[in-house]
């Protein structure tokens, strides 16, 4: 049976039979790979959020609140309904088709990063510590580096 504590050893078995880690060599080697791992994790997320914001749709018009009523009727006798409310276009071909293809993108990078998670997830279960500073370390790095970029792509 499995050790349910956080062990600090050089042999461990991450996510398939053939990632089988003895030494301290391997055991370095597998850091990286699920730092780096890690590090693309975060940087999908950021990208994701960034393809979000090119496919938000047009706000309606909300009009605006007032506190006095003075300010109210004011506006009710200086603009009709029909001129506040802006006309609404009808969006063109392309620009529907480059939606979908940007919520499809967004859609695959939403199943990478799902799947990179979940298999992040189960290495830190293999309750191996450094496998477990891996991904911390990999986690604080990413976002260190991509959050930044998160207004400027």
């Amino acid at each position: 049976m499995m050790s349910m504590t956080f062990e600090v050893s050089s042999s461990v078995t991450l996510l398939f039979d053939f990632w089988n880690v003895r030494g301290p060599g391997g055991m370095l080697l597998s850091v990286l790979v699920v730092f780096l791992l890690t590090v693309l994790y975060e940087a999908l997320k950021v990208w994701r959020v960034n393809l979000g914001g090119q496919l938000k749709p047009a706000e309606p018009y909300a009009a605006p609140t007032f506190l006095h009523s003075e300010c109210i009727s004011t506006l009710e006798r200086s603009f009709s309904e029909s001129s506040v409310t802006p006309i609404a276009s009808q969006p063109s071909a392309s620009n529907t088709r480059d939606s979908w293809l940007l919520h499809g993108l967004q859609t695959v990078l939403h199943m990478i990063q799902v799947t990179l998670g979940y298999m992040l997830m189960l290495c830190v279960m293999s309750y191996n510590v450094w496998i477990f500073l891996g991904v911390i370390v990999g986690s604080a790095l990413g976002f260190f580096i991509s959050f930044p970029l998160l207004g400027q792509m």
